[in-house]
């Protein structure tokens, strides 16, 4: 159900995260179709697809360590997409041998809890949005450290 993104993904990919109940764009034009288009080229982006539709995606930049994309549509909540593209994500940016891995998300929403849960710290502020970074044992494995 994830596979890499493709260009003809882009619009869904663009209609999604327009349409988030949280953590939105406060300005949109920081996220460009040809933005967006960097990462399909270098495989950076992932999509889940049901029964032909696009109902969520994860992106994650190799060049600085972030994952600065995991959304999915509302009415598909609750079942693990989100879990499944985020942990593809991850293993992009660790593939690439990134020292540090992070993302930025608004503090007390879903998704900060999502990224607790999962056993990611907060380790700052940037823009008024808490900076998580994915603990050193996640990436080794716990048995490692």
């Amino acid at each position: 159900m994830i596979r890499r993104a493709t260009a003809t993904d882009i619009p869904r990919i663009m209609e999604i995260r327009a349409a988030v109940r949280e953590n939105r764009l406060r300005d949109p034009s920081r996220v460009t179709v040809e933005h967006v288009m960097w990462f399909v080229d270098h495989a950076g982006i992932f999509a889940w697809e049901e029964d032909g539709k696009i109902v969520g995606f994860s992106g994650a930049d190799p060049r600085n360590g972030s994952i600065f994309a995991l959304f999915v549509e509302h009415t598909y909540e609750g079942r693990g997409i989100g879990r499944a593209l985020f942990a593809r994500a991850c293993d992009v940016l660790i593939g690439a041998g990134c020292d540090r891995i992070w993302l930025t998300t608004a503090p007390g929403t879903r998704a900060e809890r999502f990224y607790r849960k999962a056993g990611w710290r907060v380790t700052g502020i940037e823009d008024d949005d808490l900076v998580f970074e994915m603990d050193q044992c996640r990436r080794i494995g716990p048995s490692d450290c």
